[in-house]
């Protein structure tokens, strides 16, 4: 299934972004462009990785490697939705 239109981000991309270390929607974004352009995905993302998509938050939680920061999407700048919920998940 789809979680991001835009970009044709699927859950199980998301999931393995996740499994990679990236955990929060901010994070996901930098690694998939998710979330970076109509922002409409952002609350979808933030329900996979609170269902326990991310075994590595921890790690992440404690100062483990971290994703290149966000870049944003066509209009260089993250959404809405990304800049108020920052890196909540």
């Amino acid at each position: 299934m789809y979680v991001c239109s835009c970009f044709g981000i699927t859950e199980q991309q998301v999931k393995q972004h996740a499994d990679n270390g990236a955990c929060t929607p901010r994070r996901i974004a930098s690694a998939c462009k998710a979330g970076t352009d109509c922002g409409g995905c952002v609350r979808r993302i933030q329900a996979l990785l609170g269902r326990g998509a991310c075994p590595r938050r921890e790690l992440v939680d404690q100062g483990g490697p971290a994703l290149a920061p966000l870049t944003g999407g066509a209009s260089g700048a993250p959404p809405k939705e990304l800049t108020e919920l920052g890196d909540a998940a």
